[in-house]
């Protein structure tokens, strides 16, 4: 009797059938379709039923005579479990080329608390190569048939299914499947790459309540989470975190990794989606003065980017000039919103920016005197989102640094001040308190001030900021610090003022005289 080849070689295949075969499917990278029977499966939470069988028909050509019949049923003895995945772009479409990238998966690090970190690569358990005479896969499974961690991504011109196609298989008989287990799947691209390395935190929580979960792999059903460890989705629905079931079969070789599906997907994007620069028309300026600035956003992304939003945090004293706002895009005018609250000034374009095109946007500001007590230092960021998928990207801040010039207006200011004799100790002068002469004051830097005949004192071209000043009662013989019955401060020797650019402050301090000693007037 013969069989026809394909039967044959179904035949064959179900009769060497090894233990390597018991599987979940860790789905495709940014794979975005599933078959009827995984999703039927994932409703129901409960695997297929597989037939591990054969059947033939065979017409004898002589006697014209037609057989069929049926195989033994074969059981798989529970094996390996088998994570299968795809590489694509960020946007879903396939790479052009897939060398130099690599799938690795690590255990945690035992010494990093959040679990985050990488430990050592799991220790898979290696496989047979294929017998390619034959043309069958009795080990491993494509296509990382030697179950190597890491395994190098290949371009697979002969089979465009497999292209970009990465898979590892767990063992159960070293605990690698059970709950709790955590790992950290990692892609990482070539070296000077366009695209930055993934990483996703794999758990296995548990089983799914209800499920018929006894110790048969091909009726166990577990919970896994997915979480992205960089803060980018992890589905073309922009989730960056998921929960999601694992179902182990019988056998995936026989049955093929299409049927069920542990489906969740995550993003290869440039390191560097948009550009962000920041430049000014002058490097110093002072108060009156016309700053003109310009952004720059350039398009990195192999997509356009939509609903631009770029904040620029203007320095303390710097006034935003509507009327001066202008954007464009190769030379075209492009339509821009600008809100100014405060120090933050916000621009928004309902225009996309093609790949690698640059949104120019140019606007003035007046510095005011208050410009002077601010650093001249402006940041700006911007945000923008992917016309294909709908990430978010970002770039900045971009920085730009301007030296403040007093110009004609003096930032300076005036300390006065009075040593007098507090009657009613008030700390305040009134007409029958007649002033201290010849009274020495120390400030802060060591300058060393004496009052007039009135008590009086002043220092002119001080500094804005805090200064301190301390009354010297070795100069003032027969006299003592007066208590303040109005305010605690005021009862010792110094006195902390803080003075504005060009301001006037002053700085008293009150006196009495010491053994009932008679004020002279």
């Amino acid at each position: 009797m013969k069989l026809k080849r394909w039967q044959h070689q179904i035949y064959l295949k179900n009769i060497r059938s090894q233990s390597l075969t018991a599987i979940f499917i860790v789905s495709s990278l940014l794979q975005t379709s599933i078959s009827t029977s995984a999703q039927q499966s994932e409703k129901n939470s409960v695997r297929p039923v597989i037939n591990n069988q054969a059947s033939y028909t065979y017409t004898d050509p002589d006697s014209n005579s037609q057989y069929q019949g049926i195989s033994t049923q074969l059981k798989a003895t529970p094996g390996l479990i088998d994570p299968l995945g795809r590489i694509l772009g960020c946007g879903g479409e396939t790479l052009s080329d897939y060398t130099g990238f690599s799938m690795s998966l690590y255990e945690p690090s035992p010494n990093d608390p959040t679990g985050t970190e990488l430990g050592r690569l799991v220790n898979l358990t290696r496989t047979e190569l294929p017998d390619i005479p034959n043309n069958n896969i009795f080990g491993g499974k494509a296509p990382n048939i030697e179950n190597s961690n890491p395994y190098f991504l290949q371009n697979n011109p002969n089979d465009e299914k497999l292209r970009g196609t990465y898979n590892f298989l767990l063992d159960p008989s070293k605990g690698q499947v059970e709950p709790g287990k955590v790992y950290i799947l990692v892609v990482s691209p070539p070296a000077n790459s366009i695209y930055k390395q993934r990483r996703i935190k794999i758990e296995i929580v548990g089983t799914v309540p209800g499920a018929n979960n006894s110790n048969s792999p091909q009726s166990r059903v577990l919970r896994y989470i997915a979480t992205s460890l960089d803060g980018q989705p992890i589905r073309l629905t922009g989730e960056t975190r998921f929960e999601g079931t694992i179902v182990a079969v019988e056998d995936a070789e026989l049955q093929g990794l299409d049927l069920l599906t542990f489906e969740f997907g995550t993003n290869l994007c440039q390191a560097s989606q948009v550009q962000i620069l920041k430049s000014g028309d002058r490097a110093t300026a002072e108060p009156g003065d016309t700053v003109i600035y310009r952004l720059s956003m350039k398009n990195l992304a192999d997509t356009a980017l939509n609903n631009l939003v770029i904040t620029d945090n203007l320095p303390l004293g710097f006034k935003f000039l509507p009327k001066s706002l202008r954007g464009e895009i190769a030379g075209k005018p492009v339509n821009l919103i600008s809100e100014f609250q405060g120090s933050i000034l916000t621009f928004k374009s309902d225009t996309s920016i093609p790949p690698g095109e640059v949104l120019n946007i140019a606007y003035a500001t007046q510095l005011t005197n208050d410009s002077l007590r601010g650093t001249g230092r402006n940041t700006a960021i911007v945000n923008g989102q992917r016309a294909d998928n709908g990430f978010r990207t970002k770039d900045g801040p971009a920085t730009h640094q301007l030296q403040i010039r007093p110009g004609i207006t003096a930032d300076c200011g005036t300390i006065i001040g009075r040593v007098f004799v507090d009657k009613n100790f008030d700390g305040e002068q009134q007409e029958n308190e007649p002033g201290i002469p010849n009274a020495v004051i120390f400030m802060e830097n060591g300058n060393r001030i004496s009052t007039d005949p009135n008590g009086l004192f002043s220092v002119a071209n001080v500094l804005p900021g805090n200064h301190t000043g301390a009354l010297d009662l070795s100069s003032l013989p027969g006299y003592t610090l007066a208590p303040n019955r109005k305010f605690k401060e005021r009862n010792s020797q110094s006195r902390l003022v803080r003075l504005q650019p060009g301001g006037l402050v002053r700085m008293n301090f009150a006196v009495t005289p010491t053994f009932g000693q008679e004020v002279k007037k």
